[in-house]
C-alpha cells in the first residue's frame, strides 16, 4: 500500500501546482536540533524571540503532531525573469514578495493536498504547515530529497535553483521514503564573498543581526547605521546571496500566475514608500508579504535607504 499510496500523494501534488515533492520519515531532528540551540545560543536570531519557543518541538515532529509517521514536503517554484533596478532612487523588494504571499497560496493548496489524502484513506489524518509553527521547513525540504541547504542557508534544488517555497504535511501513515540528495556547492563561495554585511558566518550559518533580509523585515527596532550604507537599496528582504548563486543558470520561470510581480513592487520609488500613509500600505500590498514588515517598518526602511544615500555622496 506504501508504494502506490506514496506514487498517488506525488502525482497530486504535481497536479496542483507544487513543483517537487519528497517523503521523509517522520523522526527527531537531532544534529539539526543540537545546531539550532547553538545558532540560538550566539544570538544569531536577533530579536526573533519566538524562535526560542518550543524548541523541542521544532526537532522533533511527534511532538508536534504525535501520531506523524511521514512528512510530506513540497517545494512551489516562484522565480519570474524581471530585474531589479540600480536606479539609487529606486527601492529593492525580494522577488518572493513581488507577487501574493505565499503563505495563502502554499496553504490553500496543501488543504487541497490533504483533502484528497483523506478522499483516498477516509481514516488518515495529518497536519500542514507553511513556514508556521515549530517546522524546520528547511530542514525537512533537506531531508526529503527535495535540495540541499546552500552556504546561504537557503535549500537550492538543481532544477529551480533556490527560488522556491516550502511547505509540509504531517502525516500518520507510513510511506516510501526519498533519501537525500548530494550537497552540490562544492568549494563555491559566491554566496559568501557576495554578502555586503557579510552575514553568512561560515557555510549555512547566517548571523540574522546583519542580514539585511532579517533587517528590514523582522527587526522591529532603529537599523543599525553602520550597516545601512550596504543595503544597495534593499527595503523588503534582500536577493543578493540567491542572484549570485551558480545554480541559478538552471531557474524556471514560475508557472503560477499569483507569483507573478505586481507592476508596483519591480520599481518602487524611494520617496513614495518612505511617504506612504496607512491606508495607502493596507490597500497596495493586500494579499502580500510585506505585510510582515508593517507601514512603520516599511518607511523605516525607505527612510533609512534615503538617507544612508545622501550621506555617501
Amino acid at each position: 500500500m506504501e508504494s502506490s499510496f506514496t506514487n498517488l500523494i506525488k502525482s497530486q501534488a504535481i497536479e496542483l501546482g507544487f513543483s517537487k515533492v519528497g517523503i521523509a520519515r517522520a523522526e527527531s531532528l537531532t544534529e539539526e536540533g543540537v545546531r539550532l540551540r547553538e545558532w540560538l545560543a550566539k544570538g544569531y536570531h536577533g530579536t526573533m524571540q519566538w524562535m526560542e519557543r518550543e524548541m523541542e518541538k521544532r526537532a522533533d515532529p511527534c511532538l508536534v503532531f504525535p501520531q506523524a509517521k511521514s512528512v510530506v514536503c513540497v517545494a512551489m517554484n516562484y522565480y519570474s525573469p524581471e530585474q531589479h533596478s540600480d536606479n539609487p532612487e529606486i527601492g529593492k523588494i525580494s522577488r518572493y514578495a513581488w507577487g501574493d504571499d505565499y503563505h495563502m497560496i502554499m496553504t490553500e493548496r496543501l488543504e487541497e493536498l490533504l483533502s484528497f489524502i483523506k478522499s483516498e484513506i477516509p481514516e488518515v489524518t495529518g497536519k500542514l504547515y507553511v513556514d508556521t509553527g515549530p517546522m524546520m521547513d528547511k530542514i525537512w525540504a533537506v531531508r526529503s530529497g527535495i535540495g540541499w541547504m546552500g552556504k546561504h542557508a537557503n535549500v537550492i534544488t538543481r532544477e529551480y535553483s533556490s527560488w522556491v517555497f516550502l511547505g509540509e504535511i504531517l502525516l500518520d501513515v507510513e510511506l516510501d521514503y526519498n533519501e537525500p540528495i548530494t550537497d552540490l556547492c562544492g568549494t563555491c563561495t559566491a554566496c559568501i564573498d557576495a554578502c555586503p554585511t557579510k552575514a553568512i558566518i561560515q557555510p549555512s550559518v547566517v548571523d540574522s543581526n546583519k542580514c539585511i533580509s532579517y533587517l528590514t523585515i523582522e527587526h522591529r527596532d532603529a537599523l543599525p547605521k553602520n550597516l545601512l550604507s550596504k543595503f544597495h537599496q534593499w527595503v523588503y528582504g534582500c536577493d543578493i546571496c540567491q542572484d549570485v548563486c551558480p545554480w541559478n543558470r538552471f531557474q524556471k520561470e514560475t508557472k503560477e500566475l499569483a507569483f507573478y510581480p505586481r507592476q508596483e513592487n519591480i520599481a518602487p520609488k524611494l520617496t513614495e514608500l518612505a511617504e506612504m500613509s496607512q491606508e495607502e500600505f493596507s490597500q497596495r500590498f493586500r494579499r502580500s508579504s510585506i505585510k510582515r514588515t508593517k507601514r512603520i517598518g516599511l518607511v523605516r526602511n525607505a527612510k533609512g535607504v534615503l538617507e544612508s544615500g545622501e550621506s555617501s555622496r
